[in-house]
């Protein structure tokens, strides 16, 4: 798995950096630290982040870039020509929620067109072992199982993982009664209901990989239900997955993987 740490500040340096390293090591991988700065004057600079980042990542076999230019399109031109499988770039909370909610952010603009998932690194960084998947089931392909299709060498270390669903009318599938629009995840397993399955189904595929996980639906908003679990079980990594659709749906679901984004305190993994 090639691993991309893309730091375009001081700020979110050791962050980016930090996580990055953590999952490369776990995974047995090389990381590779992306340095992007504005303009050709400014690469004095870029080395004197970088000389922080290897201070921060010392011990840890690394290759080291810099790049000139505007950091979204750097970043994703690195990605694309190096054939990374996993992207990690900082997500900057100088400016205020709602510049970001309706002008988006480097971040959010890396999510939207990298050719790999992408770890959106914001807020507290430690080790990764509490996992929550906020799996929609809206695709026919479930979250769970693109995540472990590209990215199985993050698992599998005692990371305990979360499985939610938020039964909402917008996301419940076709089938769903009314009365299971107000059930607990164990209920809709033994009804067998399509959610249920679901569930049932992504249980099955982390105890396969010998995952401790337990399954969690809440009934209400995506986005606020979200929010909210990710913060009450102090979770240390949240993965979402970006619609691959087309229409309304995808442009629906584009803009709760957004909003997700932006109001986040907290690492957040967008699959594809």
């Amino acid at each position: 798995m090639r691993i991309l740490a893309a730091i375009k500040s001081p700020d979110d340096g050791s962050k980016v950096a930090q996580l990055g390293a953590q999952v490369a090591r776990g995974a047995g991988e090389r990381l590779t630290t992306l340095i992007v700065v504005e303009h050709e004057q400014d690469r004095a600079r870029g080395q004197v982040i970088l000389t922080k980042v290897r201070e921060t990542l010392a011990g840890l076999e690394m290759e080291a870039k810099v790049r000139v230019g505007n950091a979204a399109e750097q970043i994703l031109c690195e990605a694309e020509e190096g054939c990374f499988d996993l992207v990690l770039v900082g997500e900057s909370q100088e400016r205020s929620l709602l510049a970001r909610l309706l002008a988006g952010s480097t971040a959010v603009r890396v999510v939207e067109h990298a050719p790999c998932p992408v770890i959106v690194v914001k807020g507290q960084v430690g080790e990764v072992q509490r996992i929550l998947l906020c799996d929609s089931g809206g695709t026919s392909e479930p979250i769970l199982s693109r995540f472990t299709a590209q990215l199985a060498g993050m698992l599998g270390r005692g990371e305990e993982v979360t499985v939610l669903h938020v039964m909402s009318q917008i996301s419940a599938g076709p089938g769903v009664r009314g009365r299971q629009l107000r059930a607990d995840a164990e209920e809709l397993i033994q009804e067998h209901a399509p959610e249920g399955r679901l569930l049932e189904r992504d249980l099955e595929l982390l105890e396969g990989m010998h995952v401790h996980a337990h399954a969690k639906v809440r009934h209400g908003l995506v986005v606020d239900d979200i929010l909210d679990e990710a913060r009450s079980g102090a979770y240390d990594l949240v993965v979402i997955g970006a619609h691959r659709g087309e229409g309304w749906q995808r442009i629906l679901l584009d803009d709760l993987a957004h909003k997700i984004i932006a109001q986040m305190d907290r690492p957040v993994l967008v699959v594809r």
